[in-house]
């Protein structure tokens, strides 16, 4: 076991850029310690690891609900939780490189979901994984569970339908966000013997859960957004919304990812 003192000289070390290997000779300690002090789930700072409002000796409300309602929508998008050997819980969001903005806006929800953990951008080929450790993770995200979200069934707890139903078009944009898009179509059209072209907008969300694309497709109806399901082959993957008053609404509460 190390001191404080010395666990916090090594993080601040590996924070000015240097290696795990140059930090491991100057301290004398593993680089296979170091990394777990970048990732652990018990915190160095005393007031960090608070319990979550759903588990406290009284459960309260989200304090956010706004934010915890688009949260929940890139969670059942492109988020997982897994569980580590520390009994402690990983979430992690994989945001596309493309759309910096949004991995800020990511990171911002996770910051105000446990404004006390430390939250990591984890590099991949082609996106970044927004991590942060914290045993309240299935206490805030119940859908959580073995195996893809696909073969299981997601429902929301009674909680989290009341934050849906009051923030409506935060959760819409973070299914969005996650699993969705919005694109630019186009057709031709002969007027008066002359092909032209004519390009509309349209908002696709494509994931292979039905019960997710049924809450997201239950709330764009709570909302007053028109929408269809497009097959891909003989499964129902995509829900598009193409009608110009409801893509119209979406473009003034969602809008592309930036």
């Amino acid at each position: 076991m190390y001191d404080r003192g010395t666990r916090r000289q090594a993080l601040a070390l590996v924070a000015q850029g240097r290696s795990l290997n140059s930090v491991s000779k100057q301290i004398g300690i593993s680089r296979a310690a170091i990394r777990s002090w970048q990732t652990r789930l018990e915190p160095l700072e005393l007031n960090r690891g608070k319990p979550c409002p759903k588990c406290a000796d009284t459960p309260t409300a989200i304090k956010d609900p706004s934010a915890y309602a688009y949260l929940l929508g890139l969670y059942l998008g492109d988020g997982c939780i897994s569980a580590t050997k520390q009994g402690v819980y990983s979430l992690r969001i994989a945001c596309a490189d493309a759309w910096p903005g949004l991995i800020d806006a990511c990171v911002e929800a996770v910051h105000i979901a446990r404004p006390e953990n430390r939250i990591s951008r984890v590099k991949s080929a082609g996106c970044q994984y927004v991590t942060c450790f914290s045993k309240h993770w299935p206490c805030l995200f119940p859908q959580h569970g073995p195996g893809k979200k696909h073969d299981r069934k997601i429902s929301l707890e009674a909680w989290q339908q009341e934050i849906v139903d009051a923030c409506p078009w935060e959760f819409i944009r973070g299914l969005i966000h996650s699993d969705g898009c919005r694109v630019i179509n186009w057709t031709t059209r002969l007027v008066r013997g002359e092909r032209k072209r004519y390009e509309y907008p349209r908002y696709f969300f494509s994931n292979k859960s039905d019960d997710i694309r049924k809450l997201f497709s239950d709330t764009l109806t709570a909302v007053g957004v028109e929408w269809t399901t497009l097959a891909r082959g003989s499964d129902p993957f995509n829900i598009s919304v193409a009608r110009r008053a409801s893509v119209a609404l979406m473009d003034a509460h969602v809008g592309p990812k930036y």
